[in-house]
């Protein structure tokens, strides 16, 4: 899970706010000893869905933002999967994991900014990115860059907190907005956005939108780039 913009109280923030890097960086550092305690039964159904997703494309993977590596484990053995995050802090307990298992299918676990990937073009079947992207302070540079490493046909899989656009949803957050920014979380972010990115580029479609179990505060998003038909 990607990194945040600080608070006063150094809580992750898991919403849209144009975070600071290097405040970001200061807050997971502090954060990435207990941050598999605090989230991981919370964002356990994401994290299945996000792999599920991911291996359905193919065997190369991406996650960006992978933070302690609290998904590394749902991946079969026959996957290759790199994973990328900001935080070196984090990424301490991400290496942990991978050692301890051992997960032979994880061939990286790199620090770097997911608006600047050290890859090569059409490197990978599916980037995988939970809880990250309303973090960065250029979403649509972030999924440009999410673009350029994926394969076509192959899928960017975003896991996240996205507000309603309308309706009763939309009235209820409003409402709630206060309360839950306490804990670090917001609905400025829609699905929305990203379909205008779609529209924009031209050669991504939105392939599924799904909330997620057990109350739909979270949201498998699929976006799917043109060219080989992998189904």
């Amino acid at each position: 899970m990607g990194l945040t913009s600080g608070r006063n109280d150094d809580a992750p923030r898991h919403g849209f706010s144009q975070p600071d890097p290097s405040v970001m960086k200061k807050a997971y550092a502090r954060w990435a000893p207990v941050y598999d305690l605090t989230y991981r039964r919370l964002t356990g159904p994401g994290r299945k869905a996000a792999v599920a997703a991911g291996v359905a494309c193919g065997r190369d993977i991406l996650e960006v933002g992978a933070g302690t590596g609290m998904a590394l484990q749902e991946y079969p053995p026959h996957c290759r999967v790199i994973a990328t995050d900001l935080s070196e802090h984090m990424l301490r307990q991400a290496r942990r994991k991978v050692l301890a298992g051992p997960l032979r299918h994880v061939t990286g676990v790199l620090v770097m900014d997911g608006c600047r990937l050290g890859f090569r073009d059409e490197s990978f079947d599916a980037v995988s990115a939970q809880m990250m992207i309303t973090l960065v302070p250029d979403p649509e540079g972030a999924l440009d860059e999410f673009a350029r490493v994926l394969r076509p046909g192959g899928e960017i899989i975003l896991v996240n907190h996205f507000g309603a656009d309308s309706g009763p949803r939309a009235r209820l957050e409003e409402a709630v907005a206060p309360l839950v920014s306490r804990i670090g979380w917001s609905s400025a972010f829609r699905v929305s956005r990203l379909a205008a990115w779609a529209k924009r580029r031209g050669d991504f479609t939105i392939a599924e939108v799904r909330p997620l179990k057990p109350f739909g505060f979270f949201t498998l998003v699929r976006l799917r780039k043109a060219g080989a038909d992998r189904n």
